[in-house]
């Protein structure tokens, strides 16, 4: 018997721990964000191809790198990257437990790598590879006006609307009270054309949310973003019995278990996975299948994450059948706009409030080596 030698069998596994200070503070209801960090991946093969991938790492990126190396690694060295599902189920048990957390955000990241390397290996981009649906361009919004002073969030939301937006995202937070005073008055700037979104990022019990919630109806808000902890199944049934707006949720689950019930009921009208959260592109994949199975919209969530999760995101975001819209970051954040080239899924590429979906081989990106090594946390 005559055994082929596998161009793709991994042999090296490199964990970047970066960090970036943000030129201008971001704020949600949660608190202040001056900086954010990420762990980008290299996985190296026998044939020299090289995939990278991220994972969602906001405090102790170091941490997470060491754990990729120490537990996770091992179960990838040897192995062919063609068998990614496989793969994905030899990390999972490195950890028991049915959670996600930062098993599988760690996870996400060599997961993407491993389908940046399908993708080169067979000289198509990620979203041929899930199947597409035809897209060439995809719709995007503006993301995030800051939950902030009131000077601050006016000048945010008519600077996106002056980029081209018909899209555009707000934090809101509390008190109650200054949040629908907000939401009336974004919706007065904005007028009745363009579409608006509102992120509480889980600051409400099910009671506030419901005030907040009526006001963002009347308003004619396009959706109510995670206003409760992600695990308040109950709380979100009870909105939605009681407002007529979608809600959408998504971004806080590991897993697609984790809001398959709520998807398969209706009560989320919007799922928002993160690439760089929920185990890679083969269970993001798999929560965008399962919303489609269910008429549910599926919208990628991106928030802080770098350059590789845009990238993987608008892959996700041309393939979906049930895509809806692309959240598209309008503040500097040099981990998306300086760790790789060409740049993808970023406001600079903004046509007419549309991305263009990329078309090289695998993410379509490379990593910039000189931008690496100036982000790395020196340990």
């Amino acid at each position: 018997m005559t055994f082929v030698s596998d161009p793709l069998l991994i042999r090296q596994v490199v964990a970047h721990p970066l960090r970036a200070v943000l030129p201008t503070v971001q704020r949600t209801s949660q608190g202040d964000w001056p900086a954010l960090e990420i762990v980008v991946v290299e996985l190296r093969t026998e044939s020299g191809l090289v995939g990278i991938g991220e994972c969602l790492a906001r405090r102790g990126a170091a941490g997470y790198a060491r754990f990729i190396t120490d537990a996770l690694a091992p179960k990838l060295i040897g192995r062919s990257a063609h068998d990614r599902r496989a793969l994905w189920a030899a990390m999972r048990g490195v950890l028991t437990g049915r959670g996600g957390g930062m098993l599988v955000e760690a996870i996400a990241g060599l997961n993407i790598a491993l389908w940046d390397l399908a993708g080169k290996a067979a000289g198509q981009p990620v979203w041929r590879l899930l199947g597409g649906i035809g897209r060439g361009r995809v719709d995007a919004y503006a993301s995030s006006v800051n939950w902030a002073d009131q000077g601050r969030m006016e000048a945010e939301l008519e600077a996106a609307l002056a980029r081209g937006f018909r899209q555009v995202k707000l934090k809101v937070g509390r008190p109650v009270r200054e949040a629908t005073a907000w939401a009336r008055r974004a919706r007065q700037i904005a007028g009745p054309e363009v579409a608006l979104y509102v992120d509480a990022n889980w600051i409400y019990d099910a009671d506030d949310a419901l005030r907040v919630g009526r006001v963002l109806a009347d308003e004619d808000y396009g959706w109510f973003e995670e206003p409760l902890p992600p695990d308040d199944h109950a709380g979100y049934r009870r909105l939605a019995q009681h407002l007529p707006i979608r809600l959408a949720a998504g971004e806080s689950d590991f897993l697609a278990h984790q809001s398959a019930a709520l998807v398969a009921d209706h009560v989320l009208g919007l799922v928002q996975p993160d690439v760089a959260r929920s185990g890679g592109i083969t269970e993001t994949w798999r929560i965008a299948e399962h919303a489609a199975l269910h008429n549910v919209a599926y919208a990628p969530h991106i928030g802080w994450s770098g350059a590789i999760c845009a990238a993987a995101s608008l892959h996700l975001a041309a393939a979906a059948e049930s895509f809806m819209t692309f959240e598209c970051m309008v503040f500097d954040n040099p981990l998306r706009q300086a760790l790789c080239a060409p740049l993808e899924g970023d406001v600079a590429r903004l046509e007419e409030g549309q991305l263009v979906v990329p078309d090289r081989p695998g993410l379509g990106i490379d990593l910039l080596p000189d931008a690496l090594e100036r982000m790395r946390i020196k340990e």
